[in-house]
């Protein structure tokens, strides 16, 4: 009860676990709970593996390095990829909210049995970065979620549509701090862990990416590799001529750290299509979605190599991959310039 002082902020924590109550009633009032639920057991997911990272280096080989097996995108997989992967698929499965779940980490989708189906379909990258671990710099969980197409029991068509169509996506950067970013579509709020209190508290209420930046992100030893719109693009920020002050160059190789700096500070992160990866590298349903879902919500644009909304595209397959540039409204609008006047769109 207020005597209509000011309450200070450190004696009135907003929880996610508060905030995912009041966009239950907000976004959808008429809602059964089922998809705060599920959120909820998305949280649990992500505090399990933050303890799991911090802790990383204290257990050495229990944790760290590789698992000796390979992932569906013929990657090697390390020990902390595999249980981070299980994680997740446990605590979704046990909500009986979830009909299919696709991860990063297996090749084919998980249809749910009918004893635990429920009605959404979620999608997820369980440790993004994953190269990073042994070296300790940020890592983190991509997540998307559908609800099933109206009359189905769960199948992999219903995670074969435009990103544009989640009804809620977020990551969680594990790193110096804890990091939970989430938008359930109407706009993006961020939460940091307190390991006091083993609670996200909120901390980025109502964020907007800035119209502009001053940094991009992008791996530049793929540089001979680009398109001559993308060379063109990085070469004006370098050198932006007379009066002008070049960007500043920040690539951690973790999308969720890039991603992340991104939103909070503005710029550009991209990962275009090459010689090596004509069709991109980042994975569409639980890499490319869920991020440019986050950044159209914060006021910015996620893009393809044709310029289109990354969100617009209709996936093939639940492994299909993208160009993506995403960022400042201003920065991407340069980016799109670029691939119009050299003529590739």
């Amino acid at each position: 009860m207020s005597d209509g002082r000011t309450i200070p902020s450190h004696t009135d924590p907003f929880t996610l676990s508060a905030w995912i109550m009041s966009q239950q009633h907000s976004v959808a009032p008429e809602a059964r709970g089922r998809l705060t639920i599920l959120l909820h057991a998305i949280t649990v997911g992500c505090k399990f593996v933050a303890s799991a990272v911090r802790k990383a280096g204290l257990a050495g080989n229990d944790v760290l390095g590789m698992a000796g097996s390979e992932n569906v995108q013929g990657e090697d997989q390390k020990k902390l990829d595999v249980m981070a992967n299980e994680v997740f698929k446990n605590v979704l499965s046990r909500t009986g909210q979830c009909a299919v779940m696709v991860t990063e980490e297996e090749e084919d989708p998980i249809i749910v049995g009918e004893k635990r189906r429920g009605e959404y379909c979620v999608v997820f990258d369980p440790l993004d970065g994953s190269s990073n671990i042994d070296c300790g710099v940020s890592i983190g969980t991509i997540f998307g979620i559908y609800k099933v197409r109206d009359g189905s029991t769960g199948a992999v068509e219903d995670v074969l549509r435009p990103g544009r169509e989640m009804v809620a996506a977020g990551y969680c950067m594990y790193g110096s701090m804890t990091y939970l970013m989430l938008s359930t579509g109407k706009g993006v709020a961020g939460f940091t862990l307190d390991p006091s209190l083993g609670e996200f508290v909120a901390t980025h209420r109502g964020l907007t990416v800035p119209p502009r930046g001053k940094i991009y992100s992008t791996n530049e030893g793929n540089a001979s590799m680009w398109d001559a719109a993308m060379t063109k693009y990085v070469a004006s920020k370098k050198h932006p001529g007379e009066g002008g002050k070049p960007y500043s160059l920040r690539y951690v190789g973790s999308m969720v750290a890039d991603v992340h700096r991104t939103l909070l500070y503005g710029g550009v992160f991209m990962y275009p299509a090459d010689k090596k990866s004509p069709k991109g590298k980042l994975r569409l349903l639980y890499e490319g979605y869920p991020m440019a879902f986050l950044v159209e919500q914060a006021g910015g644009r996620a893009i393809d190599e044709r310029c289109e909304p990354v969100l617009d595209r209709v996936p093939e397959h639940i492994h299909d991959r993208s160009p993506v540039y995403l960022g400042s409204k201003e920065d991407v609008d340069d980016i799109e310039r670029c691939y119009r006047e050299a003529g590739l769109v």
